[in-house]
C-alpha cells in the first residue's frame, strides 16, 4: 500500500480543479507515492564538490563559424529592383496616421 492516502490525493485533485473518478485514486496514489520516492533519492546523493556543472546532461557541441565581416550590398545595388526610392531608401505605403 502506498503511503498516499486516497484522501490526500482527493484533496490534491481539488486543489488542482481535477475530477478524478473514485475508482482510480489507488491508481493515482501509487504513483504519486512513486513520485515522491524518486525525488526523495536526491536527498541520497552525498557531497559532489569534484563533480563539474553541466546544463544539459549531454555534452553538446555549439558549431558556429568564425565571425568574418564580408563585403554587402551597396546602397545602389540594394535600390536598384526597388519600385520606388526617395533620397537613397525605399519607398513604401504609409499606413499609419500622417
Amino acid at each position: 500500500m502506498s503511503e498516499i492516502s486516497r484522501d490526500q490525493v482527493a484533496h490534491l485533485a481539488k486543489l488542482s480543479r481535477l475530477a478524478i473518478p473514485e475508482d482510480e485514486m489507488d491508481h493515482y496514489a501509487e504513483q504519486l507515492d512513486s513520485i515522491i520516492g524518486h525525488i526523495s533519492s536526491i536527498a541520497d546523493v552525498k557531497e559532489a564538490a569534484d563533480v563539474e556543472p553541466m546544463s544539459h546532461p549531454a555534452a553538446l557541441f555549439a558549431a558556429m563559424r568564425d565571425d568574418v565581416v564580408e563585403p554587402g550590398l551597396t546602397a545602389e545595388q540594394a535600390l536598384d529592383q526597388a519600385p520606388s526610392v526617395d533620397q537613397d531608401r525605399f519607398e513604401v505605403p504609409q499606413i499609419l496616421g500622417e
